[in-house]
């Protein structure tokens, strides 16, 4: 993605951060989409997990760790070739049933993971034939590089669904073999001997099934409009070029720019110590070690899903991935005074004003004008300066809400089908919407 076109400023009153939860909308929304994410995260919900060598933490903000080790275990980074052993832990969900059959599934995660100390996400499920699937990877994580290389997975799959990076897949929906129900486990793993290790403050996942679709019905609008969000704003054009075995910048670092804006707008950043790595002519070194610190190495790029979620919440904030079923439900975000990062992919054409296509980008919408439209900040932009503009409203909610598009040739593409990281201070009340259970 290339850019430099801007555009004008709307007239419209900045507000600051507000935890306040937006009102509920009268009656039950109803979609064609199911969407529904669920998490662990109290110290009950923890507890009733079954552990091995974790414990639960009670507290204001519970947590799981390691309590005593289970045993212990050589890793070989496939990234550096290195092998180290590590004690490890673990603890594995109660069963979740989704409550209908699931296409595609992402985890999440918050945690905290001192030197010396890391984590596995697993996915195991049943689908609604009866059939197990296999054990799958969802990410080895890290907040730092120095012990292992943060990463995804390649090559898991049974013939029924498979791993995307992070992202779960049924192979083909339309065969009626679906995700039915899941459990989700966290081994947890540190330097033997060590006093140190991981404090997981959050696992859930999104389990979604969106109909194929290349358009969606427009929504009603009229919750969050003339509203906007005082949100910092990034370029990751002006970093193109750097740091190269981080992706080098530019078109890749969409997802981190958008993370680190977010971040700031919560009143967090990385710290001088953070940034002593990164060259001192380079503007907003803080989008440099965002991009290092959401780095997936099988991926090699920093737009894994939970990867840039997980970056957020090594700050105390709360951040996960999900899908939303219409631009209302990003408005009552706004409303609350939360700002929602979201993914799209769209031809120049598709969008007014982006000058640009992509096959999968992602900013973050700030904002709703007086008349309805989207105020973003699209980080695919020329300088910091023009990180702000406006899309109107029908064709954003088509390029974010489609799972299928048409490419520039004529062959069809897919689409995010709502994809959205939504980031927030710890205890911070989520709007409420009868009949919604995607947050």
């Amino acid at each position: 993605m290339r850019r430099a076109a801007t555009t004008a400023a709307l007239v419209l009153a900045l507000v600051t951060p507000a935890p306040a939860a937006a009102a509920a909308h009268p009656g039950t929304v109803t979609h064609d989409e199911q969407i529904a994410f669920h998490a662990w995260r109290s110290y009950p919900q923890w507890r009733s997990g079954t552990a091995d060598g974790t414990r639960a933490v009670p507290g204001r903000s519970p947590y799981l760790t390691i309590g005593r080790a289970a045993g212990t275990t050589e890793y070989t980074d496939p990234h550096t070739g290195t092998t180290r052993t590590w004690e490890y832990a673990t603890w594995t969900s109660p069963v979740h049933h989704i409550g209908f059959g699931a296409s595609e599934l992402v985890a999440s995660w918050n945690a905290d993971t001192p030197a010396g100390t890391w984590l596995q996400v697993d996915l195991e499920g049943t689908y609604t034939d009866g059939r197990a699937t296999p054990r799958y990877v969802m990410g080895r994580w890290a907040a730092g590089d120095q012990d292992i290389r943060r990463a995804s997975v390649d090559g898991q799959g049974d013939g029924v669904s498979s791993i995307w990076t992070d992202t779960f897949a049924v192979d083909d929906a339309a065969a009626g073999v679906l995700l039915a129900s899941y459990r989700l486990r966290v081994t947890l793993y540190r330097t033997p001997g060590s006093t140190a290790a991981p404090r997981v403050r959050q696992v859930g996942a999104m389990a979604s099934n969106v109909p194929d679709r290349f358009t969606v019905p427009a929504s009603a609008g009229h919750i969050a409009w003339g509203r906007e969000l005082a949100v910092p704003r990034y370029s990751q054009n002006i970093h193109e070029g750097e740091y190269p075995q981080y992706d080098g910048g530019g078109e890749a670092w969409c997802s981190p720019t958008s993370t680190e804006m977010v971040v700031e707008y919560w009143g967090h950043r990385p710290s001088a110590e953070d940034l002593a790595w990164v060259d001192p002519s380079y503007a907003d070194p803080q989008v440099d070690h965002a991009a290092r610190s959401t780095y997936d190495a099988t991926y090699e790029g920093a737009g894994n899903w939970p990867f840039n979620t997980a970056y957020a919440a090594t700050y105390g904030l709360t951040g996960i991935v999900t899908r939303l079923h219409s631009l209302d439900e990003a408005e009552r975000f706004i409303a609350a005074g939360i700002p929602v990062i979201t993914s799209q992919s769209f031809l120049a054409s598709e969008l007014t004003g982006a000058n640009y296509s992509t096959s999968g980008h992602l900013f973050v919408i700030v904002g709703f004008t007086a008349t309805g439209d989207v105020i973003v900040n699209d980080p695919a932009s020329s300088s910091n300066d023009a990180v702000r503009n406006v899309y109107r409203r029908a064709e954003f909610e088509q390029v974010w809400l489609r799972t299928k598009r048409h490419r520039a040739n004529g062959t069809v593409a897919s689409g995010s089908g709502g994809i959205a990281y939504l980031i927030a201070p710890a205890g911070t009340r989520w709007p409420r919407v009868p009949g919604s259970d995607n947050w």
